[in-house]
Formats: C-alpha cells, sequence, structure tokens
C-alpha cells in the first residue's frame, strides 16, 4: 500500500443532536430508527446498518487506516458496538469531550489521537464522496473541500434553504481560504459566480490545535472549529487550500433527512 503521509481521521460524533430529536412524523421512521433518532446520536441511526458504518467503510477505502469518534460520556451505545467490532480495514479509537462545547473544543479532546500528524476532521451526520477523502489525502497541506452551493443543492439530499445558512468560503485568487463567514445570510445574496460553501470537512495539521486553544468563544457560547480556522489564519498566518467540489454531500441532521439517506445509500457496499 502506498503512503500518503496521512492515515488517520477525527470524527466528531459529540453533538446532541437536537434537530434529531425534534419528532418529524411525516418522516416515517422504523422503530429501531425512531429510538436511535431520540438519543440524538444521529452516526447510530440505523440505515440497513449505522450510518457511521458507511462513513468509516469510505475512509477505508481512501486508505485511512486509523479513526477517532469523538464522543460524550454518556455515549456508551457508540464506544459498545465499535469498541466490540472487529474491523480489520481502519482501527477505531475514542476521544471523550466532556461537555457539548463546540467542535474547536472536540478536536482538542482527540489531540493525543493525531500524535502530531496530519489528520482529517469531519461531521459523523454527514456521508462525503470518496474523492473528497481521496483529495484531501493527496493534499500535502492543510486544506479543504469547498462545495459549489448550485451542485450541492442539486445532487445532495440537502434542501435548498438549509444549504443557504452553510459557512461561505472566500478564496484568494492562488487557491488557498481567505475568509470563512458562518451564517452567512444576505451575503449570499450579493454573491456573483460560483459560490463555495464549507460542510465542514478538513485536512489539518497540529497547528490547528493553537487555534482551538486560542479562539475565544462563539456567539453561541462555545468553541466553534470553523471560527478556530479563521482566528488561525487572521492571527497565526495559518493557510489551508480549498479544494473546489462540484459535487452533493448526503446529509442526516433531521428525522426528515433519513428516508433519502437511505436511498442512496442503499447499493454502497461497507467493508471495515
Amino acid at each position: 500500500m502506498r503512503s500518503h503521509g496521512l492515515n488517520t481521521a477525527i470524527i466528531l460524533a459529540r453533538g446532541v443532536g437536537k434537530r434529531m430529536r425534534q419528532v418529524d412524523p411525516s418522516a416515517r421512521l422504523t422503530k429501531e430508527q425512531l429510538c436511535a433518532a431520540q438519543t440524538g446520536m444521529k452516526a447510530m441511526i440505523p440505515i440497513g446498518r449505522p450510518f457511521l458504518d458507511f462513513v468509516l467503510s469510505a475512509l477505508a477505502d481512501a486508505e485511512i487506516n486509523r479513526a477517532c469518534l469523538v464522543v460524550g460520556p454518556e455515549h456508551t451505545a457508540i464506544r459498545g458496538y465499535y469498541g466490540s467490532l472487529r474491523a480489520t480495514r481502519i482501527a477505531i479509537g475514542f476521544a471523550v469531550q466532556q461537555e457539548p462545547i463546540g467542535t474547536a473544543n472536540a478536536l482538542l479532546a482527540a489531540r493525543d489521537f493525531a500524535e502530531d500528524e496530519p489528520f482529517l476532521a469531519l461531521n459523523s451526520d454527514n456521508y462525503y464522496p470518496l474523492a473528497v477523502f481521496k483529495a484531501l489525502r493527496d493534499l500535502g497541506e492543510p486544506g479543504l473541500p469547498a462545495f459549489e452551493r448550485a451542485a450541492l443543492i442539486r445532487e445532495s439530499n440537502i434542501p435548498e434553504q438549509r444549504v443557504q445558512d452553510y459557512a461561505l468560503l472566500r478564496i484568494d485568487r492562488s487557491g488557498y481560504l481567505q475568509q470563512i463567514v458562518e451564517k452567512p445570510g444576505k451575503l449570499l445574496a450579493q454573491q456573483r459566480g460560483e459560490v463555495f460553501v464549507s460542510m465542514n470537512c478538513w485536512r489539518f495539521d497540529s497547528a490547528i490545535f493553537r487555534a482551538c486553544e486560542d479562539v475565544p468563544r462563539s456567539a453561541r457560547g462555545e468553541w466553534e472549529l470553523p471560527e478556530a480556522v479563521q482566528y488561525g489564519i487572521s492571527k497565526f498566518g495559518l493557510r489551508f487550500r480549498a479544494v473546489p467540489f462540484r459535487t452533493g454531500v448526503l446529509d442526516l441532521s433531521r428525522q426528515a433527512d433519513v428516508a433519502s439517506v437511505a436511498e442512496r445509500l442503499n447499493r454502497i457496499e461497507v467493508n471495515l
């Protein structure tokens, strides 16, 4: 197997899943899916098998052979399942974020797992295309996939209104991230040409941890990863190569998303 200098992923699975807990009778979930949804653990919602299995299998396909799941101390189900899983293509470990106080803080919980090596960081409730993982693996420097908004709306299961709330990316002429704007609102209407947004998937090196430690709390009172990235750019001169993608991503944020995600993953083979 070729060495790419990157074989580790940190998966942020600590979120409390407030939107997923909201009951939606129109979603018509199975009893097992509803039980998982009511816990807020989106990654464990069964779609034939837990949703996170599909994400881990895609990482393994991209030759990522170590994954750290950042969970809360109360998340015994996910730790029990993956702690006993006999995976041969990807080793699965855990880091515990004691309180749900933001994604930057969650990343810090997995600092020891990263071992000062480059790594991927991603959401546990999104299924990203294999090409995204391969591109980040081979990038050779910190960066992120920049998803073109119109293509994301067209090819994902994500409603347009939800995509409009995603963080707007401003990319300079040399292809590096200049600014990440959370909740861009009216700014989107001012954009001309293609608009690129973030889906919280990154390639980092150890420099990101200093930004996560120093970034101020967000307006929500949490330490947020996008704000840590912006802080790193502004304060420490960190650089993140933006890799444009005109493709879709599956999102499992709400009960109404389950059926469309299940339909699209129906023919995907999981091999862990």
